[in-house]
């Protein structure tokens, strides 16, 4: 063959790895990097109560209907408990996109897809974003939520209408799959609407809108009792608040003081106990031999201890409210990862055991959170960076506002006061109205490491032009 015939000869393209979207599928997979380290989506004990809900096809104290609908359609009917972590995954990585493209992130050699995977494989290795989003429960929602009302209400004409709509359902979700979340969403509406004051009187420019949030949980207030009626017969809301708070009071030592100086009173039967009540809410609210099961338990006992609580707080508002700034301070505070990710899921175990087929639960029983392998030595070793990143992060977001009002991108300066003020009102909510744990705040401080790494990128790497696109 002659050297003509040769350059005629087609030559063989090498094929270039798309390093963008490769990245972003990294940042996917360390979202569920948990789960897939585990061989299964990790549970937790309340996770069962989750499950029940749809196979009892009724309502139970604290434990979502609807989060419990979203688990039954995404694993396909109990076929795979994958379906609902990658739709967490899916929702969560969604939106940090969107966040950092209506902030202007993104550049000319890293793409904003590039950029979306590289911060989530950064929150993933510096937070515990990825044990909540890979695990079965609903607490990788309630940070979600924040997400979403910043989106509509502080950068609605940067969405169109279809990320709106997903936006808006991923929100709903939030807000229908547990009770805190209506009440941080209130405290966020309030917000929203006190920056839309600051802003016309500062003349910021940042014109948030009100409506989208406040529209959403309106809707998710009427909605829930609503299909409750509607499904399962029983008008109202998530039951149980009432028992959670008087769980606080037990441990702060205002119900055993209330007691005292009330009793005996033949209308309150927690008086025979007065004398016996445990130390702490989680052995007044979940043992079995607490005297909260004595009086009537989840069944019949709410009454009596919601009208107990209403006597706490009028006969000593003062140390109610000082034990309920502690709570949130000690809330605050209280952000280590694996907080009751041991295996002692009794009642999970059960669950999965007795209603999933035999190939579910061998899947289930044969993950390392099942044999032991989640241990406190593993969970102590990621919280010697978990932590202290938790509590920079928080420190950060004052900075961060700092910085953006003096060199004015208040956009950011917003978003990190919006973010700090839905940890301390997570912390308030948790820690004062139910009682502090770790698990509480740890599921929503990684926020706060995500805004401060959008500002470090703002600082560092200004946008180029259409890098928003």
């Amino acid at each position: 063959m002659t050297d003509a015939d040769d350059s005629q000869v087609p030559q063989r393209r090498v094929p270039q790895l798309d390093w963008p979207r490769l990245i972003l599928w990294l940042g996917g997979f360390a979202l569920l990097g948990p789960a897939l380290w585990n061989g299964f989506p990790i549970v937790f004990f309340d996770t069962a109560g989750y499950i029940k809900r749809v196979l009892d096809w009724d309502l139970e104290p604290g434990r979502s209907f609807f989060y419990s609908l979203f688990l039954y359609v995404t694993s396909g009917g109990w076929f795979s408990f994958w379906g609902p972590i990658l739709a967490q995954a899916g929702a969560t990585l969604w939106l940090i996109h969107l966040l950092l493209r209506v902030h202007r992130i993104g550049f000319r050699d890293w793409p904003l897809r590039q950029v979306t995977g590289a911060v989530a494989i950064a929150l993933s290795a510096l937070t515990g974003v990825s044990w909540y989003v890979a695990q079965v429960m609903p607490d990788i929602l309630l940070p979600l939520l924040v997400l979403c009302f910043w989106l509509l209400s502080f950068r609605w004409n940067d969405l169109d209408w279809r990320e709106r709509l997903g936006v808006a359902a991923i929100g709903l979700l939030a807000l229908l799959s547990h009770m805190s979340s209506m009440a941080l969403a209130g405290g966020l509406v309030l917000t929203i609407a006190a920056a839309k004051g600051l802003d016309r009187w500062r003349g910021w420019g940042l014109s948030p809108r009100v409506w989208p949030a406040a529209a959403l949980l309106a809707l998710s207030v009427v909605a829930m009792p609503t299909l409750h009626m509607a499904l399962i017969g029983k008008p109202g809301f998530t039951p149980g608040g009432p028992v959670f708070i008087f769980g606080r009071l037990v441990q702060d030592g205002l119900a055993q003081r209330y007691l005292t100086d009330h009793c005996p009173d033949p209308t309150i039967k927690l008086c025979a106990f007065k004398g016996n009540l445990p130390a702490t809410a989680d052995d007044f609210i979940w043992h079995k031999d607490s005297p909260f099961v004595a009086i009537g338990g989840w069944d019949s006992a709410g009454p009596e201890l919601s009208r107990l609580v209403g006597g706490i707080v009028s006969a000593y508002p003062g140390a109610f409210l000082s034990t309920a700034l502690v709570a949130t301070k000690d809330q605050l505070l209280m952000v280590q990862t694996g907080d009751g990710l041991d295996e002692w899921q009794e009642v999970t175990r059960w669950i999965f055991r007795a209603f999933m087929a035999d190939g579910m639960h061998q899947a289930f029983a044969g993950a390392k959170q099942q044999r032991q392998k989640t241990t406190q030595d593993l969970f102590d070793a990621l919280n010697l960076i978990h932590v202290p990143m938790a509590h920079l992060s928080g420190l950060g977001l004052i900075l961060v506002a700092a910085w953006g009002f003096r060199t004015g991108r208040r956009d950011l300066a917003a978003l990190a006061l919006f973010v700090l003020i839905a940890l301390i009102g997570n912390a308030f909510i948790n820690g004062a109205l139910s009682n502090p744990h770790d698990r509480y705040q740890s599921r929503i401080v990684w926020l706060a490491t995500l805004v401060v790494g959008v500002a470090a990128l703002r600082a560092i790497m200004p946008p180029r032009s259409g890098a928003a696109g």
